[in-house]
This record gives C-alpha cells, structure tokens and sequence, in this order.
C-alpha cells in the first residue's frame, strides 16, 4: 500500500473512527498496512468484546477435530448429567451444541438479566437456570452474554482444563498469540476500568474459573488478523493444520439469521455476503475476511457507545484500495 493510500486511510481514521486503537491489513500472508492510535501500540492488548465469540467457536471446533467433543449434535445436557430438569422446561433435553453457536436456542428472559449475571458466583450455572423455556428450539435469538457462556462449560468439561489452557496449548501458542492470564473481577470499578484498560493480557472467568465466551479476551490486532489469516488458509498456519477445512466452512455458512437486522449466522460468525464473513465486537472490534480478495482486516477499538459500523469502514475505506 503505498503512501497516499495510507494518507487516506489514516484520514478516514482520524475523521470517522476516532477510537480506533490499531488495524491490520493482510492480502494474502503480506502484511499491507499495520497501524496504531490513541497512544496505541502492537504492545498494547483491548478487550475485544464478542469477538470472544467466533473464537470461541474456533476451539470448539478443534475439540470437535480432536474427538474431545463428539459433535455440534451432542446434546448439551450430555455435559450437564448432575442438572435436574424440571417438568416445566423440558425443552433444555432437546438443545444442542449446534443449538448455542448458532443462536437458536431458547432462554426463558426478554432481555438478558446483566445485573444478576455478573454478580452471579456461576455464570454458567446462572446461563443454564434460563436455557430452554417455553419458546421453540430453533428460532433465532441473539443473547450476546448469557448464553455463549454455556459453551465455555461445556469445553471445561470436555477437556477437563480452563478454557485459556485449552487455547494456549491448541491455538495461541501456534499462533504466537500471548494471553497471560484468568482475570477475576471483585468490583463492578474493576470491570469498567477493564473495559478501558490497553496493557491487560487475559481472559475473563467468573469465580469459579470458567472463562466468559461472549465476551472478556484482550487481543492485539496482529493477534485477530492471525485468526482471520487461519480462516483463510482453511485452518492451516504455516503447514500445521490447527483446525479443519471441513470445520471452517461449515462455521461460516449461513445456519440461522437476525431477522430484523437481515444479518446471516453461521457459527458465532457473521456471515456479510456470499465471500465475506466477520467476527464483530462492541466499539468497532473485528475480524473480517474476505476470501475472494484474500484480504484479512483486524481493528481494536476503545469501547465508546455506538461506534460507527466498521463494515462500513472497511467496504469504503480498505476494499477499494486493494487489488
């Protein structure tokens, strides 16, 4: 990319998407532009929000790849032998794996209980007192907090480690990607400062040790665009195979959709148009790959309330630029 594109670019930036923290451009395996704001540096890791998600999705895959999981059909109460089902809410026997990363499973709450949530000793304990309920398996329903959390235990149980351990051996460390360590919150100020903060390496749990899914990884943008670069090259870096081919295509095919907002879901992935799918986060957060241009965009954003749509960004302010 040459100088007067960047020019543009950083213009665009600096104009429109204020609270960018860092982005990476890479066509192909060529890094094109990698830049930093804010007081921003590759140093610096952000809280990237739902991003959590598609990684989420990522490592259930590689569980699924290596037998620890049997498959998305595996009922989750499989994992849950000790939870009593009660005779109003036998629609938690019939939701599955593939149920939760393609949100069409039912929860039995309007609009997601944050409050109780976060100050619940079990998140996962707290996600599956509301699965299931009285609305049918199936439909669409987008529960950004609550729900994913229940894959986390589900992974926990499979594998018998933490979340973050299970990532670090399987992907962070072949990816280069460091995340140093759990991060428990004591106060409702330390959770807010974590939102802000741009020198934390971790991963969000609850107090019992399980990692949060929908939300709590800091990242560096260099880190999401070696994800993004993964789901490119059909699961292999640098000729290890982290994850199948088979897994890559199915989690970024439409298997569900968001209605009102007219936005296909694959599994924890959002999928744009026919070549391109995303990994979107709260502030401006993303993963985006676009696999008939070989193009992978990574941005971290400082959380600010109703960020301008980054998709917007990259469709007029990156796609054109590249060849």
């Amino acid at each position: 990319m040459d100088q007067a594109k960047k020019t543009a670019l950083e213009k665009a930036i600096q104009q429109e998407y204020g609270n960018t923290a860092g982005l990476v451009i890479l066509k192909g395996n060529q890094t094109l532009y990698e830049g930093y704001f804010n007081g921003c540096t590759a140093e610096s890791r952000i809280h990237i929000f739902s991003v959590t998600k598609s990684i989420l999705s990522l490592l259930i895959g590689i569980a699924i790849d290596n037998g620890t999981i049997e498959s998305v059909d595996q009922k989750v109460l499989d994992f849950f032998p000790e939870y009593e089902v009660s005779e109003e809410n036998k629609t938690i026997q019939q939701i599955t794996i593939r149920h939760l990363l393609t949100m069409t499973a039912p929860f039995s709450y309007e609009v997601e209980p944050y409050v109780e949530y976060f100050t619940s000793e079990s998140w996962l304990t707290f996600a599956l007192s509301y699965l299931g309920g009285q609305d049918s398996v199936g439909s669409f329903q987008y529960r950004p907090i609550v729900g994913p959390d229940i894959l986390s235990g589900i992974l926990t149980k499979a594998t018998g480690e933490s979340v973050r351990t299970f990532a670090d051996k399987h992907l962070f460390t072949p990816l280069g990607i460091s995340v140093d360590s759990d991060i428990v919150f004591q106060s409702q100020e330390e959770q807010f400062a974590f939102y802000e903060a741009t020198t934390i390496s971790g991963w969000v749990a609850d107090r019992t040790g399980i990692n949060a899914a929908g939300w709590g990884l800091t990242l560096a943008p260099m880190d999401m665009a070696k994800i993004g670069s993964l789901y490119l090259n059909n699961g292999s870096w640098q000729e290890q195979q982290i994850v199948s081919g088979e897994w890559i295509d199915e989690s970024t095919r439409e298997h569900s959709c968001w209605q009102e907002m007219n936005l296909a879901y694959g599994y924890l992935w959002w999928l744009i148009d026919e070549n391109c799918y995303a990994a979107m986060g709260d502030g401006g957060n993303i993963i985006y790959v676009n696999k008939a241009k070989q193009l992978v965009v990574a941005s971290t954003a400082l959380f600010v309330q109703d960020a301008k749509d980054r998709i917007d960004f990259i469709k007029a302010h990156i796609e054109p630029l590249i060849e």
